[in-house]
């Protein structure tokens, strides 16, 4: 897809891991208040950090939430942004791919705990923003 005429936000792993958050994130999207996108990275991250910090769930469960959720949310997978993410600057090299999968996403906005590590003097030329999902719930709801 080429973009979306939807408001349109990548999710950052760290609002996909709180399953709380994650459900009202992606509830949201299913009711067409914006578009949600996010990368096989972004899953593999949150799906092995909540295997590793909660050993009452298994991998295979996750996987299976990971699925559904990419069944509820239709485009949401963004491909072919690996090749940009070594052209990315920003405080914490880890978030390089979410920053360039936004561009390949055609995103707005990124949905994120960690605003510190997506300044707006980066983001802002590139018509981009780094949300808190708080705000950002508030804000698709408004």
């Amino acid at each position: 897809m080429a973009g979306s005429a939807r408001y349109t936000a990548v999710l950052d792993a760290c609002v996909l891991y709180p399953a709380p958050v994650r459900d009202i994130l992606l509830s949201l999207a299913h009711q067409g208040l914006y578009h949600a996108r996010w990368t096989a990275t972004v899953n593999n991250e949150w799906v092995r950090n909540l295997v590793q910090n909660r050993p009452d769930l298994s991998a295979d469960q996750l996987r299976r939430t990971a699925e559904r959720m990419a069944q509820a949310i239709p485009d949401s997978l963004i491909t072919g942004y690996e090749r940009f993410a070594s052209t990315i600057e920003l405080p914490d090299p880890d978030d390089h791919h979410v920053l360039a999968a936004a561009l390949v996403g055609h995103a707005d906005a990124i949905v994120t705990f960690n605003l510190k590590d997506f300044p707006a003097t980066t983001l802002e030329p590139l018509g981009l923003e780094a949300q808190h999902p708080e705000d950002f719930a508030v804000n698709q709801l408004h």
